[in-house]
């Protein structure tokens, strides 16, 4: 087993193996891509006390979520108005996203909500690193 990386690395896409929910826990940027290869892509999420992911939809890839460590409410939606399913998850849930809905996760617990989020395809260029959730939107956006 390879040693947990110094943030940020991204180690795709050669063969790796890791212990994600160590990787997770020591992960304090809002996200670090850990590795992307051509069809697929692992990043870590550290989401502060009442922080969140942010509304979003991704029309073109499929997203899988797994909680590492917190309490987080998803919230989901055909649209951005219609934001009407919301479910409490904890350590070890895991969250399935389809393209075309739109979704959110509120941490709503005393620590860092810490996921692992998995695109396929990838949706982030190769080493991507977001240390706030501020330098995770782009500057046409903010």
């Amino acid at each position: 087993m390879t040693n947990l990386p110094e943030f940020p690395s991204d180690f795709g896409p050669n063969p790796f193996i890791i212990d994600m929910q160590k990787a997770a826990r020591q992960n304090d940027n809002f996200r670090s891509t850990l590795w992307t290869g051509d069809h697929l892509q692992v990043t870590l999420m550290n989401i502060p006390v009442k922080g969140t992911v942010g509304l979003e939809v991704h029309t073109d890839l499929d997203q899988f979520l797994r909680v590492e460590e917190g309490l987080g409410l998803v919230q989901f939606g055909t649209s951005k108005l219609s934001m009407d399913s919301q479910y409490l998850v904890f350590d070890n849930y895991s969250i399935f996203v389809p393209a075309g809905i739109w979704h959110n996760i509120v941490n709503i617990g005393n620590q860092p909500l810490r996921m692992t989020s998995v695109y396929a395809p990838p949706h982030y260029e190769w080493g991507t690193l977001h240390p706030t959730k501020a330098d995770s939107i782009p500057n046409d956006e903010s």
